[in-house]
Parts: structure tokens; sequence; C-alpha cells
């Protein structure tokens, strides 16, 4: 769903949802529900794996997006295919927060949130702040289902929320009653109350019913009763809201006119701005695009989108296991594609020996890692950025590759874009890190003009390069640009381009197999210094004041909540400066200088401290860590409040004091 917008940006940022305004409405005299503004909203809904938890979240956000809010998106479920129904770990939940203004996070806590069942209601519980609005799912609040999840008492009756704004709706009952003409047996009925739930949702906040229906209808387009049937239940949902009195308010959030630069807008998840991304930089470098994967969580969606883009040249192939994805595209690029594979967890590691390879063969490969939890097989569907050092070091010998993060789910599109820049122009593999948070998050994008794009077009090797003593041409696949360090790539089958490839190293300017000591040290010096002298813009600071004493760096996801962080210190008026890296090796040319202009430096990551340890081990700096691993991102309020305790410290002496 794509929308327009046609006002210049207001960089604000809502710490909490404000209400602007009450507009009491009449209709003919008589009196009907009060309509209330609010600046922005964050709803969760919440269910069991197998409720829909994450398509209505997603209908929700679309229209949404087509409403024109400024929004951002946390899905959170279970590993499990199908988790065990009415545990609290197999809980599914979708949470977003919009808009009329530009926002940066989901939200560190919803303003409503949706149960369907107990466990729902248990599970998110505490991450809901008093006075919050609790929409609960009263027909599942039987014995057996509360007891699964440790409640001895119906907490809708001893009171336990007496802090919140309970809103009873018995969803399945309704559900069934508003679907009897239909012929479907109960179960079938059931599965529509998710529908229900967004249809009354979607009354509660004026969100715009077209493209849902529309939606509803394609999906089911082979089971035309079934289509009907979820229509029929989210316009249910729309009409209990309409004539129960229990919701007595429903709310406005206007569009973010003011948060966005003229253009046209969609709502996009990370894994399809990157998708978009590699499609737009094979077209771009006038290359046919070659995808050798193995699905893995949350890297699959990746495979899934470009399998369906064979008109732009995209050519997917699904590998027997992660070695063969990485060995098929590092085919595919010594034959002259832009070659890409994506993976993540432990198959990053499976195929380190591969990349080291690439390295050896300098040959311009994009290895697309999606974090997510570890070690080995970890928390697959929940996110983490710890694979830094990982493709920072971890191959055997010395092994340099580039790597890149985006920050937000839109910026995506333009990392892999950049990865592509750099892989093609300096003949190298390059790591694009994204995360599961990016990957599945979504946020608005504007849709780039191609006139706006990098020109990504290389020159293929198609003669000799290199004279010999006596006279003779020859090609030589080692012999390099003076400015970037690259290698020629020379196409398979140019007739006296013929050169060796493999793993033993190589001879520098012939190519052929060397075991000299001299010539290896060079080889790896000259590697390094590709990497070293690679084209990277300078690392912009966002200090208003040009007089702060604490610097807050970070790199990829961490971009929001850091960012809303640092304009709650400001708002609060605290004098804060702050840097995000795109660029993690090599980093910006300008890093060091920068570090050094403060006295503190905070690096918030969701590892053990990776960065900060770059950071210490390069440009000799006290950078402090704050970290977490909890699988979640961090929460903005939480960041703000260490951020202030990091400012109240003094100085630190110097060590020779």
């Amino acid at each position: 769903m794509t929308s327009q917008v046609s006002s210049p940006a207001d960089k604000t940022d809502g710490a909490l949802a404000g209400e602007r305004s009450s507009t009491p409405a009449t209709e003919n005299g008589a009196a009907v529900k009060e309509v209330r503004r609010l600046d922005r909203v964050i709803i969760r809904f919440a269910g069991d794996s197998g409720d829909g938890m994450q398509l209505t979240g997603d209908r929700f956000t679309s229209e949404t997006a087509s409403f024109g809010n400024d929004l951002s998106t946390l899905p959170n479920f279970p590993a499990e295919i199908r988790a065990p129904a009415g545990t609290l770990p197999g809980v599914s939940s979708f949470q977003l927060h919009f808009a009329d203004h530009d926002i940066l996070t989901p939200g560190d806590a919803p303003n409503v949130l949706v149960a369907m069942n107990p466990a729902a209601l248990k599970a998110n519980l505490a991450d809901v702040p008093r006075g919050a609005d609790i929409i609960v799912n009263t027909d599942e609040f039987t014995k057996r289902p509360m007891a699964k999840v440790g409640y001895a008492t119906s907490p809708l009756e001893d009171g336990s929320l007496e802090a919140y704004n309970v809103h009873p709706v018995p969803l399945t009952t309704l559900t069934i009653e508003a679907l009897k003409d239909f012929g479907l047996s109960r179960k079938e009925a059931e599965r529509s109350k998710n529908m229900f739930a967004l249809g009354l949702l979607s009354w509660m906040y004026h969100r715009p019913t077209e493209s849902t229906e529309a939606f509803l209808r394609q999906k089911f387009a082979k089971k035309p009763d079934i289509a009907e049937a979820n229509v029929a239940a989210f316009r249910a949902g729309w009409n209990f809201g309409e004539t129960t009195e229990d919701f007595a308010v429903s709310y406005e959030v206007a569009p973010a006119t003011k948060a966005f630069p003229t253009g046209t807008y969609r709502n996009i998840s990370g894994n399809l701005a990157l998708s978009y991304g590699l499609v737009a930089a094979g077209r771009q470098a006038d290359l046919p695009l070659y995808l050798g994967s193995y699905p893995i969580t949350p890297a699959s969606d990746i495979l899934h989108e470009l399998s369906k883009h064979k008109n732009f040249g995209v050519r997917t192939f699904q590998a027997e296991d992660e070695i063969a994805g990485i060995g098929a595209a590092l085919g595919a690029a010594f034959g002259g594609a832009l070659a890409v594979t994506t993976t993540s967890g432990p198959g990053v590691a499976l195929k380190s020996e591969t990349i080291g390879l690439a390295v050896s063969l300098e040959l311009p490969l994009l290895i697309v890692d999606i974090q997510r939890g570890g070690p080995s097989t970890g928390l697959p569907t929940k996110t983490e950025q710890a694979d830094l050092l990982q493709a920072m070091y971890g191959r055997n010998g010395e092994a340099p590759v580039p790597i890149v993060a985006p920050k937000t789910p839109a910026d995506c599109f333009d990392a892999a874009l950049d990865a592509a820049r750099i892989a093609l122009t300096y003949r190298t593999p390059v790591f694009l890190l994204s995360d599961g948070y990016l990957a599945n998050g979504s946020e608005p994008w504007r849709i780039p003009e191609v006139d706006e794009l990098p020109d990504l077009r290389v020159q293929f090797a198609t003669s000799a390069n290199h004279e010999l003593a006596d006279g003779t041409e020859v090609f030589w696949p080692y012999k390099r640009d003076a400015q970037t360090l690259a290698r020629p790539w020379a196409v398979p089958g140019t007739p006296g381009l013929e050169h060796r490839i493999g793993g033993i190293e190589k001879q520098d300017g012939t190519g052929n197999i060397s075991y000299d000591p001299a010539n290896h040290d060079f080889m790896v010096r000259t590697r390094q210094a590709k990497v070293d002298g690679i084209e990277v813009p300078d690392l912009e600071v966002d200090d208003p004041t040009a007089d702060a004493d604490t610097l807050v760096i970070g790199w990829g996801s961490t971009y929001g909540p850091i960012t809303a962080a640092v304009r709650r210190v400001r708002r609060a008026g605290g004098t804060i400066a702050q840097a995000h890296l795109r660029h993690l090796n090599p980093f910006p040319r300008n890093l060091g200088e920068v570090l050094g202009r403060y006295d503190k430096v905070v690096v918030p990551e969701m590892n053990l401290g990776q960065l900060a340890t770059l950071l210490r081990a390069k440009f000799l700096v006290d950078a402090q860590s704050h970290t977490q691993v909890s699988g979640m991102p961090f929460k903005a309020e939480q960041l703000a409040a260490h951020l202030e305790e990091v400012m109240k410290q003094g100085p630190k002496e110097a060590i020779n004091d």
C-alpha cells in the first residue's frame, strides 16, 4: 500500500502517548460516541501462535500505512512451527507503534493489549502500564486454560486487573454468531476471531478497511466462502465497536504529514527492503543476480522474495546445506554474476571456509547475515547483534572482509546497494549485517526514483593486460587497479583470459600457485590494504550544541532506541551527542577524531560489547559498554535513564595524574 506525502520533515519524537483533543460528536441533535485525538498509540496483539496474531498485526499495519501515519513494528513469536497451545512459551505477539509525527521504535509499553487467552495476558501483562486498555477474549478464561498458566482464580474477577481499563469481549462467541449463516463448523468459524478483533481495533482507531477486505478476498480467492466469512467477521468486529456500550470512545491519530519528505511511500519490512535492494543492485550493475541459499530463520524471507523476481534477471538456488549455498554463489561470482548468499545464526560459521576462499579469489560476493540469538541454535526468532566479531575475524588466516550494517528496516534497501558497490568496486566479499528486529519489523519507506540509484556497472576484463620482457602480451589475473587494488574480473570462456583459481596462495600478478614467504607476506598485506582503502563516508555526529561531553555511538538496529533515548535526554535538558556507524570495516576515517572529542563514550549493543572492544583496541578510547542480550531490542526509557546516569559521572582522572 502506498501513499503520497508532500511536506517537510519534522524530527520530533513523542516520548509519551499524548491526548491532543476530545471531540464529543452529535448526529441529528443526539449525542454519539466520543472521538478523542491522540498523537501516538502503541497496540499489542497477543495470542497462541495459531491465533493469527502476526497476520492481524500485519493487516493493521497496512491500514495504518495507507492512512499516512509514521509507524514501527515488533513481531515476536515462538521458534516452534506450532508451539503448545495455551502455554506461555507458545504466545505470539505483534506490537505496532503509530503516530502523527516522526517515531523511531515500536514503543516501550503498549497502550492497548489485545489478549486472546490467559497465556497471552500473563505473558504480556508486565509490559502494560497502569491505566492502559486491555481487551480480553473472555471465552478462553475457563478453568483449564487458566490452570495451564498458573491462574488459580480468574484475573478478570479477582481484582488483580483493577489498575487497567479492562474490556471483556467474548470474541469467540461473537465470531461464531456472526458466521452462523456460512455453514462453517465451529472450529472453522473460530479461526476468524482474529479478524473480529482486527475489525474492533480498526473501529477504535479509525483505520481504513477497504484494503483488508480486498486482501482477504485475494488471500482466499480459491475458497470464496472462507474469504467472505473472514470479511463478515471483520465487519462484525467493526460493528461491535460501533454499537456496544463498553467502547464509549474511539480515537484518531492524524497522518504524519510533517514526518516525511515529499514522495511516494509504502510500508516495508527489513527483509523485503533488503530483497528489493539486491534486485536494484543487480539492475544498476547490469548483472544477473544470483542467490545461493539454505533456508534458515529469520533469513528465509529473502530467498522467498527473490524467487519471485525472475523477470529482473534473478536466479535463486535453494541448496541442500549452508556450505553448498555459498559455494554455488561463489561459483556464480566467478561466472560474472552479482552473487549473494543469505543466512543466520550457525549458518554463518558453516560458510566461513568459503568466505575465506572468496577473500583469496578476490571475487565480489555478498554475505547477508540476519543475526539472531545464539550460540548454536540459540533463539531462532529473537534478535541479537552478536556476530560482529565473527564477521570481522571468524576465518582462518588473515582474511579481511568489509562489513556494512543497516540501521532501520527501510535502510536495508540502501545498505544492500552500498554493500554491492563495495563488493563490485573492490572485488571482495562483503558482510551485510542485519538482524531479526530489522528483518521482521517494518516502517514507511520512500520509494526512490531510478535516477537516484547509484551506477554500479563494472568492466569485465576482455583482453591481455600485461606485457612480458620479450614483448608477449598476457593476462595477469592479479594485476591490480592502482586506486582500488582490485584485480580484473575475467568471465570464464573469454579467449586468452584463462587463469587458475583455488584456495592455495596466489603469486602476485600471475595468480600462479606460490609458497614463497615474501610473496605470501605481500599478498596478505595487499588484501588488507585493499579493505583499509575502501571509500566510505565520514561519520556524521548529531551534536546540536557542539559542547556535549558525552557521545553515544551505536551500529545496526540500535539506531531507533538510541535516537529515541537521546531525544528524551535532550527534552529533559541534557546535552548529549550521538553518532551511528554503518561501516564497521573499514571504519570511517574520521572516527578516531570524533571519539577523541568527548570525555565519555557510551556504546549500547545487543551483545556483550563487541563494538566497544573494537573501539578500545583501535582507538584506545575508554568506551563504556551498555549491553543487553535478552533477545529483545532496547527500551528507549531504560536506555535514556542509563545515559543520564553516565552524564552525571565526572570525567575520569588521567592514568598518570
